[in-house]
């Protein structure tokens, strides 16, 4: 496409009041016609999570609240006059995919990206980013991924400490056992809270299981060989949903406890109300259980109706805002100004409160709660722990 009509063609969305994107990745930035991206009439970022497969309910909330963020800051009138637009890259939470999705933000000559939710896709390709100068605004957990960019939501030394915190001064177990999917971020909180829960005399097992797979009843039977207090799913939300509603269906009294990648509304759905219930979940507030994030509920829902905002749209949507806000004293297109910004960010007014960002990347004081699911299907604090604060 001519620059010339992709600069009339996002005049025209944002006279419209729609949230500015693209379908392709190709035509952001002006790649397509090579040259400088600091001349063309727009500016570039993407946006990378799981779009489509098992996690795309994650993944497209992700998306809209980067979108609603462009939306405003391009309202505003963007960067100087220059509108903001979105490279829309599905690594679909697949690893193997990571490399691929960092050369199509390369491609188009973005000048960050909001992304990856996943860690093992992170570890692989967010390296890849930073090489090629281009900011990440992560929202990978693992602490291998420190030092990549920057991140406003919760890193697994972070959500940890109030993991065990709860388990050992609420549900006071002698026995826990883990069944954990082989991923980055999920094999790495097992390991955290093995290492908190024995020094205390707990006995802990583990069984490990593969993603993606149709059903868990023999791995929960596995589980429960030993009598558990508490059953911990190390897991993101489609196989923890499938694990908590193979627990319930036993009837055993141990405690399902699902870790936070599966606090989403589709473990709900798809475990169904009366397995969810019979979890704890590690996680954060609910948007609307932000008060800073009344002004973002509102917004989002007007933006997109008919939609729920879940989670972690409310940290992209944040993401997206720091970025914007270090543009002020940085060039976007110089990375090395923009990331030493990023890290002096403090006390930013955030949809999910206060953010500060310290010199390694990482946001010192992290949301991180104990969750359970009401009647209604939603996700309520019943916990916070501040040890690790």
């Amino acid at each position: 496409m001519p620059r010339r009509s992709l600069i009339l063609g996002a005049a025209a969305l944002i006279a419209a009041g729609a949230v500015a994107s693209t379908a392709s990745a190709g035509l952001i930035g002006g790649s397509s016609v090579g040259g400088d991206p600091s001349t063309y009439g727009t500016i570039g970022i993407a946006m990378e999570g799981p779009l489509t497969g098992a996690q795309a309910s994650n993944g497209q909330d992700m998306l809209r609240g980067v979108q609603l963020a462009v939306k405003q800051y391009n309202a505003k009138g963007g960067f100087n006059g220059r509108m903001v637009e979105i490279v829309k890259i599905d690594d679909k939470a697949n690893p193997a995919l990571a490399k691929a999705a960092a050369a199509k933000a390369i491609k188009a000559k973005v000048v960050a990206v909001v992304g990856p939710y996943n860690s093992s896709v992170g570890l692989v390709n967010l390296p890849v980013y930073t090489k090629a100068k281009i900011v990440p605004v992560q929202m990978t957990s693992t602490d291998d991924t420190t030092g990549y960019g920057v991140t406003v939501q919760p890193k697994n030394s972070q959500i940890s400490p109030v993991e065990s915190g709860y388990i050992l001064n609420v549900l006071k177990p002698a026995k826990v056992a883990m069944i954990t999917t082989d991923s980055a971020y999920t094999t790495g909180m097992s390991a955290r809270l093995k290492a908190a829960l024995e020094p205390k005399g707990v006995l802990v097992t583990n069984v490990v299981v593969q993603e993606n797979q149709a059903d868990y009843t023999a791995a929960v039977q596995q589980a429960l060989t030993n009598n558990p207090t508490a059953v911990y799913l190390s897991t993101y939300f489609p196989e923890g949903a499938k694990i908590a509603s193979a627990l319930k269906a036993t009837g055993n009294p141990a405690k399902c406890f699902a870790g936070l990648a599966n606090q989403d509304p589709g473990f709900i759905t798809a475990a169904g109300l009366p397995a969810s219930q019979n979890c704890v979940f590690s996680g954060v507030p609910e948007p609307t259980q932000f008060p800073t994030a009344k002004g973002y509920v509102a917004a989002y829902k007007k933006a997109f109706p008919g939609k729920t905002p879940g989670t972690w749209g409310t940290f992209t949507y944040d993401s997206a805002n720091i970025l914007f806000a270090s543009w002020k004293k940085a060039d976007p297109f110089k990375y090395g100004q923009v990331l030493a910004q990023l890290k002096k960010t403090k006390g930013f007014n955030g949809a999910t409160g206060a953010i500060t960002i310290n010199s390694q990347g990482n946001r010192p004081n992290v949301p991180v709660s104990i969750l359970r699911v009401d009647a209604a299907g939603d996700f309520d604090v019943v916990y916070t722990d501040r040890t690790n604060k």
